[in-house]
């Protein structure tokens, strides 16, 4: 523990909806050494109106409350010059409102299903400037982070195919050959064949049939995002054996 806070406890102020549940955590934390509840709120107001009178190193409280829109009550505190720490304690967690409460500058998600003295050790560091993750939300957050790379790594190869590449590529995706998308797009035959050539260098392909596998697959990019970039600017195609 810091020298500052050797000589006095962490003090909490507890917000939740919930009356019950506000009272059991009261009672469960006043019970440890070295924790004192300043005080315990049912809504936003009335806690700010404790942390403009009481100081207070770390506020418990729920992502309701934490993530309301820009004014939820993180943002106000932080406005109001508040110094101290917070920590989320909720029933579940997604990412969205995991890395949102992180981003307004929550130093902890806590989960209810675990234990007490889990949260008596997340709250000692969480005031001495720690941050405190539940392994469930580590995932969660992975998981997400993940998910966006993933996307941002199927934008980057639709947006490195060049305006020409995308219409040769939605004629090869409806079926049409080299002489018919060229004849949808103004192009010569040799002019797509070049662009065919280009997409198989590009997938690393060698077939036509293999380069549909690939844009299904997403190696070019999302085929979905492709046909809503490019349907205002060709030729509706339709299947021809010509």
């Amino acid at each position: 523990m810091s020298e500052q806070r050797q000589d006095r406890p962490i003090r909490l102020l507890l917000l939740d909806e919930q009356a019950l549940f506000r009272s059991s955590l009261a009672h469960l934390l006043a019970s440890e050494p070295g924790l004192e509840v300043v005080a315990e709120c049912g809504n936003s107001a009335e806690a700010l109106e404790i942390l403009s009178a009481s100081p207070v190193d770390v506020v418990l409280l729920d992502f309701e409350h934490a993530t309301d829109g820009a004014d939820g009550f993180i943002s106000i505190a932080r406005r109001n010059s508040h110094q101290g720490q917070f920590l989320i304690v909720a029933e579940t967690a997604d990412a969205r409102n995991s890395a949102f409460a992180i981003k307004l500058g929550a130093s902890g998600i806590f989960l209810k299903s675990e234990a007490p003295a889990r949260l008596v050790q997340a709250i000692r560091l969480v005031a001495n400037g720690a941050v405190w993750l539940d392994q469930r939300i580590i995932r969660v957050l992975a998981d997400q982070s993940v998910d966006r790379l993933a996307q941002q790594h199927e934008e980057t190869f639709a947006n490195g195919l060049t305006d020409r590449e995308q219409r040769v590529l939605l004629g090869i995706l409806g079926g049409l050959t080299n002489r018919k998308i060229g004849e949808n797009l103004g192009l010569s035959e040799g002019s797509v064949k070049a662009s065919v050539q280009q997409l198989f260098y590009r997938t690393g392909v060698r077939t036509r049939s293999q380069l549909v596998r690939a844009a299904l697959e997403g190696s070019l990019g999302s085929v979905k995002e492709l046909t809503r970039r490019t349907r205002n600017r060709t030729i509706t195609v339709t299947p021809s054996n010509a």
